[in-house]
């Protein structure tokens, strides 16, 4: 059982750590030279831009940068919860309240990301600074951490769904 609950308390970690990445880092959208993320976009590294309302569809960035930081918030709070349901409840009862904050971090990445990619035309396009076009490039790695944490999530939040308190 000490396996098992190391097991699921490295997984949680690894979930958090990929939605800070995925969060933070500037890799969501990756071109020549050029790196955006939901904060701000990079052109050469030196000239950074940060994205605000003068943006094209702003509103749909403002929305994937909450649901982004609502989930790891989330997952965050989900861990300090499972600590204290770990020496507050009885034996043999489930982490249903760890299980339901994992569920939504999970589902709240799912929407930035989903957001993401049907928006990323639109976030993209018509830049008015001039500086660079965007049609050109790829999903960059913390986009896809953002659809490995959603995974991870949703596991962990099966995991503590299905794990009850043995001895």
């Amino acid at each position: 059982m000490l396996i098992l609950l190391a097991f699921i308390l490295i997984f949680h970690i690894t979930s958090a750590a990929l939605l800070f990445i995925a969060t933070i880092d500037s890799a969501w959208w990756v071109g020549d030279g050029l790196y955006t993320d939901i904060w701000d976009r990079c052109f050469n590294v030196t000239n950074c831009t940060a994205l605000n309302d003068s943006f094209p569809d702003y509103s749909s960035i403002q929305a994937i940068q909450a649901t982004m930081v609502l989930s790891t918030i989330l997952c965050c709070v989900a861990f300090f919860v499972f600590i204290l349901q770990l020496f507050r409840l009885k034996q043999g009862e489930r982490f249903v309240l760890t299980s339901l904050l994992q569920f939504l971090s999970c589902l709240c990445v799912m929407i930035a990301a989903s957001i993401y990619t049907d928006r990323r035309e639109e976030i993209h396009k018509g830049n008015n600074l001039g500086l660079f076009k965007v049609e050109y490039g790829e999903y960059g790695y913390s986009y896809i951490l953002a659809w490995v944490a959603f995974a991870f999530t949703f596991l962990s939040g099966i995991m503590y769904l299905i794990l009850r308190k043995r001895k």
